[in-house]
């Protein structure tokens, strides 16, 4: 990198004015960076920085991203396409440049062009920011299915938030997770374009009046309180070789942003106080919602975007000459998760007060266009937004939910349900302060409800929504989720990439299914040497990385235990914990012969408000201060807590895990889709009959499975019996002595009182049965240990793995949802 400026020099006198037209060669991408470098960002080769090289890249490929999105809008336009707007409160894209890149097919050429003038590109791709837009697997599997609807020619439009600042950046301080602000656009994003000509007026509070029009026609007109304006900010999303589709974001701003006659009479704050207030919608992903200021926050944010997109929708029908009549017929709306429900009542809204429909006429339309995903189980995770509040900032809405609900009942009535069902199934929940059920409503309002795992669509038909699902079952259908496998696997894992391609080819980028071919290869000791060989590669590259964010040295040779998700007691991180202080007594006894060398990786953000949680990562990082500095244990065991997990660390992590950890309770994951991130990377899965766990155990075969824990059944059976934790505390001696452990004043500066809380729950509560399981867990690790002794047993089985989970590309999960739900015809892109 020390001589880039006197090579980016050299080129800059041949540079011409205008832009070269946009092509894939070396050359071209040379010519486009140096030309942006110096007439975009107005740079001379002394002052370049490395952000000033990341932006000129970016912008080059972002260039040729968007001739493939025009290109792709036309064809959809003449085909008179079908398309699918995806509604989500969260994406979760991560690092675009490479992956534009790989789908554009220059990432050879790129490295190339850059190399001539020396310099790196992988340099230059670790100056990306992830952008701030989700926090977990709602956001990211928003963005593989982003990616496959491109790749597949799936006409599709993404809406969300342009949220300003990400849920948080997190920092390990003293042992606690501490929240520091994430400013992801400091730098600004060279990859979206504004759009300021697109823009909508967005209505909140005030009041509503009834009318009848001279025609006799029953109207309501909302005389809000407040009016602020949502600004569209376009991404390209491009698929592997093929279509470029566009992530369309809102961003809130106030209609007049200078109040002059104010500002004249010198009260400069309150010219700007609008705008300040209207810029605060979209501020921060997730406002706390602890108290009713942030809940009020969260329910515009969600109110905001789904008002934006369907007015958008609404503008890009009409300006296709089409009628509103037919709004349904055109686009098929997936409503990801429940955040975006209140899009029923608005579209409602929309088609009755704004375009003067009846309620029969807008209802079918309503009805026929969204459908609607459910991503949890967890009963606190299915919003309800009180009466109170809804009517208060959106009063003309709850009159909306109040007829839906009306007239739903009355169905419900004439079917002959009982009084104890309707009050089940009604959109309005009585049981203390009144609220409205927002999953209630948008199953109410959507052709198709799907879960996202066959066990979890089993459950929401059978638990959560049993009343609905009965009443329609046609309406209830399941799509497994998938990943984005040319990230997960062809990006970050490129030395596995290259050693498969090698040996099939490559037609797995757009067809997972075509792995089974290294089933061949599984038994064959030389192929097992390359595969250890890069297993190692890149267990080398993510010891740099913990040592560099943790401050950790791990032996790469040690078996690398994975847990990597939100940190939540249902996923029962300290489960995890509890075991490793387990072996680490055990060894402290001089009965530690049995068990590998192992480095146990954390990584996970608990949410601000969620005590537990953060307990749960003070334990870890704890449990980590006593074993990582104890010469008689550290040689054999390391724990590790990786701070601020993101996909940039994800694409790190993945391809150098060795074991898997999927160990939530039975029964309360939906799905998941780090467990097949992986699995696809070469990971062996420790794991409950939890979510998609299910489905990837039947892929890969039991034998290939550490399984171990109740079923969902016997869980359900466990708490019909009435679960008494103490009485394993009581009888199990492994479990009493891990838990005195605890308490013991041994962990966490001396202070026997810090893990108090965690040690009360377990032995009094113990909601998600860890100590039930905690037996079954040990001894399945077990095995672990035993499967790690044989190099090539452990070998077979990982390449197994691989080779049988093609189910499990996003690719798969979209033609479900166009076969299944959305009704929707591929687009190819013409050369």
């Amino acid at each position: 990198m020390k001589e880039h400026n006197r090579s980016i020099e050299k080129y800059f006198s041949s540079i011409g004015e205008n832009a070269s037209e946009i092509g894939r060669s070396k050359a071209d991408i040379k010519k486009d960076f140096l030309h942006k470098l110096f007439y975009h960002l107005g740079r001379v080769p002394a002052l370049t920085t490395d952000n000033d090289l990341y932006t000129a890249l970016a912008l080059t490929v972002r260039d040729r991203a968007l001739r493939q999105f025009v290109r792709s809008t036309e064809q959809f336009a003449e085909k008179d396409a079908r398309g699918v707007a995806y509604f989500s409160a969260e994406f979760l894209p991560g690092p675009h440049l490479g992956n534009n890149l790989l789908n554009l097919e220059i990432m050879e050429e790129t490295r190339q062009a850059l190399a001539e003038l020396d310099l790196d590109l992988d340099h230059i791709l670790e100056q990306e920011v992830e952008p701030g837009l989700g926090n977990g697997g709602l956001g990211r599997l928003a963005s593989c299915y982003m990616n496959s609807m491109a790749t597949l020619g799936i006409p599709a439009i993404g809406y969300g938030i342009r949220y300003e600042f990400g849920i948080f950046k997190q920092e390990i301080r003293e042992g606690w997770q501490s929240e520091a602000t994430d400013k992801w656009l400091h730098y600004g994003n060279p990859w979206e374009v504004m759009r300021p000509e697109i823009s909508y007026e967005v209505k909140f509070g005030g009041r509503t009046e009834a009318g009848t029009s001279k025609e006799g026609k029953y109207f309501v007109e909302w005389h809000p309180e407040s009016v602020i304006k949502g600004t569209a900010y376009d991404t390209p999303i491009l698929g592997y070789q093929s279509n470029g589709i566009i992530m369309r974001l809102w961003k809130a701003e106030a209609v007049e942003s200078f109040d002059f006659s104010i500002y004249n009479m010198g009260d400069y704050y309150r010219a700007v106080e609008k705008k300040l207030r209207s810029e605060n919608i979209t501020k921060v992903l997730y406002p706390n919602d602890e108290n009713l200021s942030g809940k009020e926050l969260r329910l515009k944010q969600q109110y905001f975007f789904v008002s934006c997109s369907l007015q958008d929708m609404i503008h890009l029908h009409l300006l296709q000459g089409r009628r509103l009549n037919e709004f349904h017929e055109k686009f098929s709306v997936q409503l990801n998760d429940t955040h975006p429900s209140i899009a029923v009542a608005e579209l409602m809204r929309l088609l009755l007060d704004e375009h003067d429909m009846e309620w029969d006429d807008a209802w079918h339309i309503t009805s026929h266009t969204f459908a609607y995903t459910n991503h949890t189980l967890l009963p606190e995770a299915l919003e309800k937004w009180s009466i109170s509040l809804l009517g208060r900032i959106l009063p003309r809405h709850l009159e909306l939910i109040y007829e839906i609900n009306s007239r739903f009942l009355e169905e419900l009535r004439e079917k002959g349900l009982n009084g104890e069902q309707i009050a089940r199934m009604s959109l309005i929940d009585d049981h203390g302060e009144q609220a409205v059920r927002m999953a209630h409503l948008a199953t109410v309002g959507s052709y198709k409800v799907n879960g996202v795992s066959a066990l979890h669509s089993r459950l929401l038909k059978t638990q959560v929504l049993n009343d609905f699902a009965k009443l329609w079952p046609e309406k209830f259908t399941n799509v497994t989720n998938g990943v984005a496998h040319r990230r997960f696997l062809a990006l970050s894992n490129p030395r596995l990439a290259s050693l498969i391609t090698e040996k099939i080819g490559d037609q797995w980028l757009t067809d997972l299914t075509s792995f089974r071919e290294l089933e061949k290869y599984a038994g064959d000791p030389a192929f097992q040497q390359q595969w250890r060989k890069v297993k190692l590669e890149n267990k080398k590259e993510l010891c740099k990385l913990l040592a560099e964010r943790a401050g950790v040295e791990v032996d790469p040779a040690m078996l690398f235990d994975v847990q990597v998700k939100r940190i939540h007691e249902y996923k029962r991180q300290h489960l995890k914990v509890l075991h490793i202080i387990d072996l680490y007594l055990r060894i402290k006894d001089g009965k530690g012969e049995d068990i590998a060398a192992s480095a146990f990786i954390f990584a996970g953000k608990a949410a601000p408000g969620y005590f537990m949680a953060k307990l749960i990562i003070r334990l870890i990082t704890a449990v980590a201060d006593l074993i990582n500095n104890d010469e008689e244990v550290n040689r054999k065991l390391k724990v590790v807590f990786l701070p601020n997990f993101n996909v940039k660390q994800a694409q790190r992590v993945y391809p150098a895990a060795d074991l898997s950890e999927q160990i939530s309770m039975a029964g309360k994951e939906a799905s998941g889709t780090g467990n097949m991130k992986f699995a696809l990377n070469g990971a062996l899965t420790i794991g409950t009959l939890d979510g998609a766990n299910v489905e990837i155990m039947e892929e890969v075969g039991e034998e290939n499975f550490f399984l171990f824990g109740q079923t969902t059944e016997e869980v359900q059976e466990t708490k019909r019996k009435g679960y008494r934790p103490y009485e394993f505390y009581e009888e199990n001696s492994n479990i009493r002595r891990v838990l005195d452990f605890l308490v013991s004043g041994a962990l966490g500066e001396g202070d026997p009182e810090l893990f108090r809380p965690l040690f009360n729950n377990l032995v009094q509560q113990d909601q998600y049965q860890l100590l039930k399981d905690f037996r079954s867990y040990c001894e399945k690790k077990e095995e672990v240990f035993k499967l790690w002794a044989n190099e090539s047993e452990w070998d077979r089985r990982s390449i197994l793995n691989v080779a049988r989970m093609g189910k499990f590309s996003s690719d798969r999960s979209i033609r479900d949802y166009c076969e299944n739900i959305w009704n929707v015809e591929p687009v190819r892109l013409r050369d």
